[in-house]
């Protein structure tokens, strides 16, 4: 007897996490079939159309990973910012009122004072991109059915070779720069096939909820730096230790490193760390 795959919306298709989670389905989830959407396939600010496409398709699952991601561009347009990151949030839980739903969140949500946050400690955003997550958290979470994962810095190759944080310091070290990179600036950084595996494998669980979702090593900005300037050899990659105490930009959370012992007790892997990562994985670009 053949048993139905299912169908599930992978928002945010033309990101890090969105394309490999649509890309790993068939490897992590083989009961579920990937619908992979971009800006080039929906425009997630026309309601009506994405209304009309979700009848249409009528998706057994939606995870949701589109958003306005980069921090300098949410303090520069908080209307858009809000318009992206929690106005679509809200449509489409509503939409998924009675079938699972996947928001992904960030640990920027936590004003980083103490460092290793479970799901219960207090948010403090402090900037307008954490703030759109903050609110749109709530509404994910008005539904039992439905799940919030706060994610860290993610790392791997995406479709434009823009998106990742060690996409930027190679494109970086690549034009000559040298990086400035904080020493005092931690979080949990992970590889993004971790993420996308962690993701099926939730779903697959039924369970529903908020879950940290990051890597089990701590590390500051300049340990991340450090790590990959030796995948980057080729490029003479350059950079100097900094400190939160000499920034003067916007409010950064110093110390954002999450607990994730709640969601590593439903998976079938151990969540990597960084280092042990690029070991394994000698070859690999990055």
């Amino acid at each position: 007897m053949n048993v139905p795959i299912k169908r599930v919306w992978v928002t945010g298709a033309a990101g890090l996490i969105g394309s490999h989670i649509a890309e790993t389905a068939r490897i992590w989830a083989p009961g579920w079939s990937a619908v992979a959407l971009s800006r080039a396939q929906i425009d997630l600010c026309d309601a009506p159309a994405v209304v009309r496409a979700f009848y249409e398709t009528n998706p057994d699952a939606v995870i949701h990973c589109a958003a306005l991601s980069r921090s300098p561009a949410c303090q520069s347009d908080p209307v858009l910012a809000r318009k992206l990151n929690v106005q679509v949030t809200q449509m489409l839980a509503e939409l998924c009122v009675d079938i699972p739903f996947i928001f992904f969140s960030t640990d920027l949500v936590f004003d980083g004072e103490k460092g290793n946050y479970i799901e219960t400690d207090p948010v403090n955003p402090l900037s307008i991109y954490a703030e759109t997550k903050v609110a749109a958290e709530l509404s994910v979470m008005a539904n039992p059915r439905h799940t919030v994962v706060r994610t860290s810095l993610n790392f791997g190759i995406s479709p434009g070779r823009d998106r990742a944080f060690n996409e930027e310091l190679r494109a970086a070290w690549k034009a000559g720069r040298v990086l400035n990179l904080f020493e005092d600036e931690y979080r949990s950084p992970i590889p993004v096939q971790a993420t996308a595996r962690a993701v099926w494998e939730l779903l697959q669980t039924g369970q529903s909820g908020m879950f940290h979702l990051a890597g089990s090593e701590r590390l500051s900005r300049y340990d991340i730096g450090m790590l990959l300037a030796q995948r980057c050899a080729e490029l003479s990659p350059r950079f100097e230790k900094s400190s939160l105490r000499d920034y003067n930009g916007a409010p950064r959370s110093p110390d954002t490193s999450m607990n994730c012992d709640k969601l590593q007790a439903l998976l079938k892997f151990k969540l990597p760390g960084l280092t042990q990562w690029l070991e394994e994985r000698p070859l690999e670009p990055i």
